[in-house]
């Protein structure tokens, strides 16, 4: 519901090239979810090159690593030079923000998903004067339950790509460990 939730604020548009910073599990359900808008490019950004392909399937065109390309000159030429329509922040890292604040065009929308472990700071005039960025702060959803139930019921969402690890509750330990790592995991589901 949280990942749809986000999605929704974006706003997008057929025709719309949206960034999703982050393949975490609610990022891969941001990613779900922004499909199914239709958007013209749907672009999937981790540091982790298996969630990129996870990314894949659940709907992102392409999948980028900002460790091995510049990901903003990747974006800008993808849009000729313009920069993505819709950014969507679910990293939880401060560089993520201003990457997002560069890669998006003029008149572009940001929506801020994560929760920062420290402040974040950045130059205001690129969202004002620069470019007159619409900025969006989302997290909960609670309004969207029906319809992420909706579309589990459906078959919408790739949760077999999502639900990397299935283990039963006596195990929780183990699997609190895997999702800690973020190495061998993505989304870790106990079993009672």
């Amino acid at each position: 519901a949280c990942a749809i939730h986000a999605v929704q604020r974006g706003h997008i548009e057929f025709q719309d090239v949206v960034v999703i910073a982050g393949a975490g599990p609610l990022g891969l359900g941001m990613i779900a979810a922004a499909r199914l808008k239709t958007p013209r490019l749907l672009i999937a950004l981790d540091l982790n090159d298996q969630r990129l392909e996870v990314a894949k399937a659940c709907g992102a065109d392409l999948g980028l690593n900002p460790t091995q390309v510049d990901v903003i000159d990747e974006v800008r030429k993808l849009t000729d030079g313009y920069g993505c329509d819709v950014y969507i922040e679910a990293t939880g890292h401060p560089a993520a923000v201003e990457q997002g604040l560069h890669m998006t065009r003029k008149l572009g929308t940001i929506v801020e998903f994560s929760v920062m472990r420290e402040p974040v700071t950045t130059d205001w005039t690129i969202i004002g004067d620069t470019k007159e960025l619409t900025i969006y702060g989302s997290h909960l959803g609670p309004y969207c339950y029906p319809v992420a139930i909706d579309w589990l019921a459906k078959g919408l969402l790739p949760m077999e790509a999502i639900i990397t690890h299935q283990m039963p509750l006596t195990a929780f330990q183990e699997g609190i460990e895997m999702v800690a790592s973020g190495q061998q995991s993505i989304k870790v589901a106990l079993r009672p």
